[in-house]
């Protein structure tokens, strides 16, 4: 059996899996992601502990865990260097951290390649040896695998398109530049944009439902008033479809995939989200490349990432 582990920044989700990579067991816990390394790895260990209390498991039947960790880091040494998402979190030793715990060789890696090799061999990416994955969740990560090899880079960070700079001076964003992608597309990205245009003065049903409470604002909102026809919804959701579409013609045009699979919970936007960055992808990637590549949603769901986890310890063993 295996470990499946998914940090994200609300929740760590956590599974067993079988040999096969079925899903015996699967569990929640808060991530507390605003406190510390601390805290943060305290709840993945008491997550840990619970899952196999829960299903009886002793540890010398789990062959290896994996984790999923957003950011930056090194594999090797097991450390995450750097989670934009995390308050107080630098060079965090999370392999040391739980191998210390549990004796089970563990492995890490960026959290969207992780998702990447569940949908990879399970899900969306089935088949395919040419794939770039783009997850929309509180920000926006990305995976590339080309002629079917994961992409790496030499340290670890290749496909980081939240970061690309779609805005001169724009945002500000937590890797120290500003106007990246995952500033304008992502939930956080969103909310921000809709808080723009009502601070311009626009009106929308949002500010009803959230009772003038901007800071109760979510990106699942924006879906709903949309859906009502909200005039305000319809316009942030468009301008982020847009921007999206300039960001995903650049990666076709870079890494020339056969299918980009789009996950994440803000992937729930659906076509609101993809039919403008569609009509973008038709104008401005190129023809060549943007003729052999489809866009779909992910398979595997809100689980994708600890699943994912779970394949890629089992690739590692």
């Amino acid at each position: 059996m295996y470990l499946g582990i998914d940090l994200g920044g609300t929740n760590i989700k956590i599974g067993l899996l079988n040999a096969d990579l079925t899903v015996q067991m699967k569990l929640k816990v808060p991530t507390e992601s605003e406190t510390n390394s601390q805290t943060v790895m305290a709840n993945m260990i008491a997550g840990i502990k619970q899952l196999l209390a829960e299903t009886q498991t002793d540890t010398s039947q789990i062959k290896a865990v994996g984790i999923g960790v957003p950011g930056q880091m090194d594999i090797k040494k097991g450390l995450s260097i750097f989670s934009p998402n995390f308050t107080h979190w630098e060079n965090v030793p999370v392999v040391q951290l739980i191998e210390a715990q549990f004796h089970l060789p563990t492995y890490i890696d960026n959290d969207v390649r992780v998702n990447l090799y569940g949908e990879w061999q399970l899900g969306a990416g089935r088949g395919k040896q040419n794939v770039l994955m783009v997850t929309l969740g509180t920000g926006l990560g990305a995976a590339i695998i080309t002629d079917g090899q994961m992409m790496y880079g030499k340290s670890n960070s290749a496909g980081e398109l939240g970061h690309l700079n779609m805005y001169r001076h724009g945002r500000p964003c937590a890797c120290g530049s500003s106007g990246c992608l995952g500033r304008y597309v992502s939930a956080r990205g969103m909310v921000k944009t809709v808080q723009e245009h009502l601070a311009a003065g626009e009106t929308s049903v949002i500010t009803e439902w959230t009772h003038n409470d901007q800071a109760q604002i979510t990106a699942k909102m924006v879906s709903e008033a949309y859906d009502q026809q909200d005039q305000l919804a319809q316009t942030v959701m468009q301008e982020t479809g847009e921007i999206l579409g300039y960001g995903l013609a650049s990666a076709i045009n870079l890494y020339n995939p056969e299918r980009i699979i789009i996950g994440g919970g803000m992937a729930a936007a659906g076509d609101r989200l993809l039919t403008p960055a569609r009509a973008v992808i038709a104008g401005h990637a190129l023809k060549v490349a943007r003729e052999v590549c489809d866009i779909v949603p992910a398979q595997l769901g809100a689980w994708a990432g600890m699943i994912g986890a779970g394949v890629y310890a089992k690739q590692q063993i």
